[in-house]
């Protein structure tokens, strides 16, 4: 495998992200959600480019930390009790008749806290796999590898991966200058100085990056039949039709599990010939296209590896946090899936901009 510095295929970091966010959403085992935040820090710690979309991850942890909070003080204040050993209480209000089944404050006990804790962390840990997969995927390259059928959706996705990432250069940039000139940043009040320009810079920035995308054509369409035109329409419906029907049998389980198969595979098949017949109608050329070779492969191959691993051991009383303050149980098959994309910080090659530093 060539050690090379080279970006990576950014398509290959987030299949290895969403592989790792999939095993966040089916668990709530603290040790499982942390391994999944660690492992993904290690990783870009390890591969992260020396971009301003590349500092993006601290502002993923922060905001899941805040997610944390949010999560127990409501789930605190509005959440149904729970059996179990009560820990604290908090004054209650009633409530009129027509909200009936809903509660404010009143008793809480050890189960309900843990498990609004662990609901907080699972979704914390889900923000820190998106986190890496936009500290280690370049928004433009991101853009570039797009299928040319997916103009409208790849212009959208750009101008939403590149505002976290804006926002984070911008906000370094104001600290810098507020320090400068002798003014406080710390606090409420200094973040209350940096917030507004930030999100208004960083708007301003995705928005003309949209604009010069159109003004330089991209997504220009040549002349199509209207037979290509209703060929493409109906492949997409009969696609989203196998898709919906395929969806449904994996939730009940009357349907024969090969039928719910063939109707997955064969609604993949028909999307994929039509993204083939779209893209034949778009005028797109690509300068020095990003490969997709053995690395590419083995991070992709890592994060379908673990999320397999989360839907084959969803069901495992293992992966289910404890009611009690005690060590959880140590799924051992997800545990090593998630060790397995801890790899790719090897793996794979450094980014250019890292290699000359």
């Amino acid at each position: 495998m060539s050690t090379r510095p080279r970006w990576l295929n950014p398509f290959a970091w987030w299949a290895w992200a969403l592989g790792l966010a999939v095993m966040a959403s089916r668990t709530t085992n603290p040790l499982v959600l942390g391994c999944v935040v660690a492992v993904a820090a290690y990783v870009v710690a390890a591969r992260r480019p020396d971009a301003a979309w590349g500092r993006s991850f601290r502002l993923f942890l922060i905001l899941g930390a805040w997610v944390i909070a949010i999560r127990v003080v409501l789930g605190i204040a509005f959440g149904a009790p729970d059996g179990g050993h009560v820990l604290f209480s908090l004054p209650s209000l009633a409530l009129p008749q027509w909200a009936a089944g809903v509660r404010f404050g009143g008793d809480v006990t050890e189960p309900a806290l843990l498990s609004l804790i662990f609901d907080g962390v699972r979704l914390a840990a889900i923000l820190a796999c998106v986190g890496a997969a936009n500290s280690l995927a370049s928004p433009s390259r991101l853009l570039k590898a797009t299928p040319a059928a997916l103009y409208e959706t790849g212009v959208a996705v750009v101008v939403a991966l590149t505002f976290a990432p804006q926002i984070v250069g911008d906000a370094d940039r104001l600290r810098s200058a507020r320090r400068l000139r002798g003014r406080d940043t710390r606090g409420i009040r200094g973040f209350g100085s940096v917030a507004i320009p930030v999100l208004e810079g960083a708007l301003e920035k995705s928005l003309h990056l949209a604009a010069a995308m159109d003004s330089r054509g991209y997504g220009r369409m040549a002349h199509t039949s209207d037979a290509r035109r209703r060929t493409i329409g109906a492949t997409f419906l009969a696609a989203l039709l196998c898709a919906t029907i395929g969806a449904y049998g994996a939730l009940d389980e009357r349907i024969p599990t090969s039928a719910m198969v063939s109707l997955l595979v064969g609604s993949i098949a028909m999307i994929a010939v039509a993204f083939v017949i779209a893209s034949r109608a778009r005028i797109r050329t690509v300068y020095r296209r990003d490969p997709w070779s053995t690395p590419e492969w083995v991070t992709a191959s890592f994060g379908l590896a673990c999320a397999l691993a989360a839907i084959s051991t969803a069901a495992s009383t293992a992966m289910q946090g404890p009611t009690t303050l005690s060590w959880p149980q140590v799924p051992l098959v997800s545990i090593c899936a998630i060790a397995l994309c801890v790899l790719p910080a090897w793996l794979t090659p450094i980014p250019p901009d890292r290699g000359r530093r």
